[in-house]
C-alpha cells in the first residue's frame, strides 16, 4: 500500500508552492487567512508521475469594513452609509407615475412647462403668467390633497415611488448596520432588520421592504414576507430585549406571502409566535405604518405601545378590492368598500386603533421623502421619550391595555361629550343650487298633470310648493346679480336707512336715491353673469302661475260644467225636440250636402229655428235649476265687445300712468306703499296694516279724480250702453277694474 505522507504536496495557483497542505489546515489557528474549506473541496486531486499535486482556486471576496470605518471619507458618493449596506441609491431616476385623480394637476403642470418653454424660445417675459399658473397649481394641489377619499389614499399608499423602509432609515439614522437571517432557514429579503442610532440613541429597526423598481420588487417579493422573514424579526426582538434596545418597526406590506410552501413552513405559526412574543417584550415598541398595512402580515410586527400612521397610509384586515369582491361580487366597488372599512389614518385614530398621524407633504411622501423622514424621526423620538419614562410593568400593561380597549363598548353609557360637540344639525340646502334641468323637469311634470286634468275633468294639483321654490331661486339669483354688479352694499345701506326712518317721514332725496338705484340695477341687469338663469327662472315662474290660475278656475267651473251638461242632456231627451232634431237630420241627409254653407235658404231657416228652440229650452232649464244666464251673445258680437273693452281698459290704464308720472305726490305715495308691503311681507304688524290701508285709500282717491274726467267717462258710458243693448240688459261687468299698485 502506497504511503501518501512520504511524498511532498505542492500547491499550484496563486499561493507559494513551498506551502504544504498541513500548513493551510492549521492557518485558522495561527491567524493566517488561507483558502476556505469550500475551495479545498473544489481542488483537483489525482495521481501524477512525480507524486500527488493539489490544485485550488481562491474565491474573491469583496472586503467590507465592519461595523463602521474609523475615518470615513465624507466625499464618498452616496454618503458614509454607503459603506454599510448593499442598498444603494438608484442610478436612474424613478419614472413619474400619475394617479387617475391627479390628471387635472398634470394638465396645469404641462401648461406651466409650455409657457416656460415659450418664454425661453421667444425671449419674452411671461413671468406674470407663470406665477399665476403656479399659484393655481398650488391651490389645486392643496384642494385635492386636503379632500382625499379613502380609495385615493389607498392609491397613494401603493404609489410605486413612495419611499421604502431603508429610504427612511438611512435618512433618519446616523449609523445603521443591517442584520441578516433567522438562523433556521434563509435570509428573507422582504423583511429588513438592523441596529441604528438617532442622535446618539441606539434602536433596533425592523420593517417590510418593498422594491423601488420591478427588479427590486421581484427580489423583495413585493414586500410580502415568508415565515423566515417573521422568524428573523423574532430573533432580532429577542436580541433587542436582551440588550435593552428600544424597537422601531415599519409596516408596509399587502400581507404575508400566502403560497403553498409558506403555509407548509408554518406561516400562521410564525405570525402567532411574533404576536405572543411582542406582548412580553420589556422594551418600548413603536410601530409606524408608512404605506399599506395588510392583515396579519402587518400585525406580526405591529403589536406596539404606540402605532403611528403616515397621513396617507392605510391599515386594514382585508384590501378594499377583496372586501368588494366578497360583499358586492365585483372589485369595481372598491371605493365604497374603502369608505365602509374605515382604513385611513383619521378614521383609525377616531377608533383609537392608531395613536397618532405623521404629516406628509402635499402630493404624498414621494413628493418630498427627506421632509417625510424628518417628521418620522421627530415622531419616533417624542414617542420614545414618553415610553422610556415608564417602568417595565407599566410598559407591559400599557401595551396590553392598548389592544384590550379596541372594539370594546357597553350599552347604556352616555354618548362621549367629544362626539356630541361634533354632531351638527343637518344644514338646509341653500337656494340657487337647483339645476335648470331639475326645475324644467318639475314644470314639465306639472304640465302633464294639467293635460291629464283636462282629459279626466278633475284637477288635484298643488303648485304652491313649486312656486315658492322658484321664488326662492329667483331671489337668490337677484342677490347674486346684485353682488356681481357691485350694488349689494348700496342696497344694504338703503335698507338700514329705511328701517330707521318712518314711512311718512321718507324724504324726497331718499325716494330719488331709491329710483336711481332701481334704474341702475335694471339697466345693468342684462350684463350680470347669471342673467340667463334669472330670465329662465322668471319664465318658468310665469308658466307655473298661469297654470295655477287655470287650475283654480277650472276647479271652480267643474260643478257648474257638470250641472250644465246634465241639463243639456235632459233638454235633448224631450220628445218634441228629439223628434224635430231627427226630422232635421233626415232632411240634411236627403239634401246630400255636408256643410251649412251649402244648404238652401229653406233648410238654413229650419236649422236656425231648431237651434233657437233648443237654446231657449236649455236657458229655461238652467234658469229653473238656479243657474242664471246673463248673456246670449253670439261669438262674433262677443269678440267685438271684448276688443272694445280691452281698448278702453288700455286707454284708462295709460291715462292713470300718465297722471301718476306727472303727479309727484301720488307717485311718492305709491313708492311708500311698495316699501311698506315689502318691509313687513312675512309678519305684518297692526301698525303696518293701518299705514297700508291709509296709503291705499289716498291713492284710490287720487285715481278717482282721473276717472271722473269727461273723455273717459263718456267712453265708459257709451260702451256700457252697447253691451247692454247686445246682451239684453247686462251691466257691462266685463270691464276690468284697473290695478293701481
Amino acid at each position: 500500500m502506497a504511503s501518501v505522507s512520504q511524498s511532498p504536496v505542492n500547491l499550484s495557483g496563486s499561493l507559494s508552492s513551498a506551502t504544504t497542505a498541513s500548513d493551510l489546515l492549521r492557518s485558522s489557528i495561527n491567524g493566517f487567512n488561507g483558502v476556505p474549506l469550500k475551495s479545498l473541496g473544489r481542488g483537483h486531486v489525482g495521481p501524477r508521475r512525480k507524486g500527488l499535486n493539489v490544485t485550488a482556486k481562491v474565491r474573491k471576496v469583496k472586503k467590507h469594513e465592519y461595523p463602521w470605518p474609523q475615518d470615513p471619507d465624507p466625499n464618498v458618493k452616496g454618503g458614509v452609509l454607503s459603506h454599510l449596506s448593499h442598498f444603494k441609491p438608484l442610478k436612474e431616476k424613478p419614472k413619474p407615475v400619475t394617479l387617475e385623480f391627479e390628471k387635472p394637476l398634470m394638465d396645469l403642470q404641462k401648461k406651466i412647462i409650455d409657457v416656460q418653454k415659450m418664454a425661453n424660445e421667444t425671449g419674452l417675459d411671461f413671468s406674470d403668467q407663470i406665477i399665476s399658473l403656479e399659484n393655481k397649481y398650488q391651490q389645486a394641489l392643496k384642494d385635492l390633497y386636503t379632500h382625499l377619499t379613502p380609495i385615493q389614499r389607498v392609491n397613494i399608499a401603493r404609489h410605486p415611488n413612495r419611499p421604502t423602509f431603508l429610504d427612511h432609515v438611512f435618512s433618519i439614522t446616523d449609523k445603521f448596520v443591517e442584520l441578516h437571517g433567522d438562523r433556521g432557514g434563509y435570509d428573507d429579503p422582504a423583511v429588513v432588520t438592523g441596529i441604528g442610532t438617532i442622535d446618539g440613541r441606539r434602536f433596533m429597526f425592523m420593517g417590510h421592504q418593498k422594491g423601488r423598481n420591478t427588479k427590486e420588487n421581484i427580489q423583495r417579493n413585493f414586500g410580502m414576507p415568508t415565515p423566515h422573514g417573521y422568524r428573523k424579526a423574532l430573533r432580532m426582538m429577542y436580541y433587542a430585549d436582551h440588550h435593552g434596545f428600544p424597537i422601531v418597526t415599519f409596516i408596509d406590506t399587502p400581507g404575508a406571502f400566502a403560497d403553498l410552501k409558506s403555509e407548509e413552513l408554518g406561516q400562521g405559526e410564525a405570525i402567532a409566535h411574533n404576536l405572543r412574543t411582542m406582548f412580553g417584550l420589556k422594551v418600548p415598541i413603536v410601530s409606524i405604518v408608512m404605506g399599506e398595512g395588510g392583515s396579519g402580515g402587518a400585525l406580526a410586527i405591529g403589536c406596539a405601545n404606540k402605532l403611528l400612521m403616515l397621513e396617507n397610509a392605510v391599515f386594514y384586515v382585508a384590501s378594499p378590492e377583496a372586501c368588494a369582491a366578497i360583499l358586492w361580487k365585483t372589485a369595481k366597488a372598491s371605493p365604497k368598500a374603502a369608505e365602509k372599512l374605515k382604513i385611513t389614518a383619521n378614521e383609525l385614530c377616531k377608533l383609537q386603533i392608531a395613536d397618532g398621524i405623521i404629516p406628509e407633504p402635499l402630493g404624498g411622501a414621494h413628493a418630498d421623502p427627506h421632509w417625510t423622514s424628518e417628521q418620522i424621526k421627530i415622531a419616533i423620538l417624542e414617542s420614545m421619550d414618553e415610553l422610556q419614562k415608564m417602568g417595565t410593568e407599566e410598559l407591559l400593561r400599557h401595551r396590553m391595555l392598548k389592544f384590550r380597549k379596541i372594539g370594546g363598548f357597553q350599552e347604556g353609557l352616555p354618548v362621549d361629550p367629544e362626539k356630541k360637540v361634533n354632531m351638527k344639525r343637518k344644514e338646509e340646502p341653500r337656494p340657487g343650487l337647483i339645476s335648470d334641468k331639475v326645475l324644467q323637469g318639475e314644470v314639465n311634470k306639472l304640465k302633464e298633470q294639467i293635460m291629464k286634468a283636462k282629459e279626466s275633468s278633475s284637477v288635484d294639483m298643488d303648485q304652491n310648493g313649486l312656486i315658492e321654490k322658484l321664488k326662492r331661486e329667483i331671489n337668490y339669483e337677484f342677490s347674486e346679480a346684485a353682488k356681481a354688479l357691485g350694488i349689494e352694499e348700496k342696497l344694504s345701506k338703503m335698507r338700514e336707512e329705511f328701517a330707521k326712518a318712518e314711512i311718512e317721514q321718507l324724504s324726497s332725496d331718499q325716494i330719488e336715491n331709491l329710483e336711481n338705484l332701481k334704474n341702475e340695477f335694471n339697466e345693468n341687469l342684462a350684463t350680470a353673469p347669471n342673467y340667463g338663469r334669472l330670465k329662465y327662472k322668471l319664465s318658468l315662474l310665469k308658466e307655473i302661475t298661469e297654470a295655477k290660475i287655470f287650475a283654480e278656475n277650472y276647479k271652480k267651473t267643474l260643478p257648474l260644467k257638470a250641472k250644465v251638461n246634465e241639463k243639456f242632456k235632459e233638454v235633448l231627451e224631450k220628445s218634441t225636440l228629439k223628434q224635430k232634431i231627427e226630422n232635421l237630420k233626415d232632411e240634411v241627409e236627403k239634401s246630400g250636402v255636408s256643410t251649412i254653407e251649402e244648404f238652401d235658404q229653406e233648410l238654413k231657416e229650419k236649422v236656425l229655428e231648431v237651434r233657437e228652440e233648443v237654446e231657449s229650452e236649455f236657458v229655461n232649464a238652467l234658469e229653473s235649476s238656479g243657474v242664471h244666464v246673463t248673456s246670449k251673445l253670439g261669438q262674433g258680437s262677443m269678440s267685438v265687445i271684448k276688443a272694445k273693452v280691452d281698448e278702453l281698459n288700455a286707454e284708462i290704464n295709460q291715462i292713470i300712468q300718465d297722471v301718476i308720472e306727472s303727479t309727484p305726490d301720488l307717485k311718492n305715495k305709491i313708492e311708500m306703499l311698495k316699501l311698506e308691503v315689502v318691509k313687513d311681507k312675512n309678519t305684518p304688524s297692526k301698525e303696518s296694516k293701518e299705514k297700508i290701508e291709509v296709503l291705499q285709500q289716498k291713492i284710490k282717491e287720487g285715481v278717482a279724480d282721473v276717472m271722473s274726467s269727461a273723455a273717459v267717462k263718456e267712453k265708459y258710458e257709451q260702451l256700457q250702453a252697447e253691451l247692454a243693448e247686445l246682451s239684453g240688459g247686462s251691466d257691462g261687468s266685463l270691464i276690468k277694474e284697473p290695478s293701481y299698485v
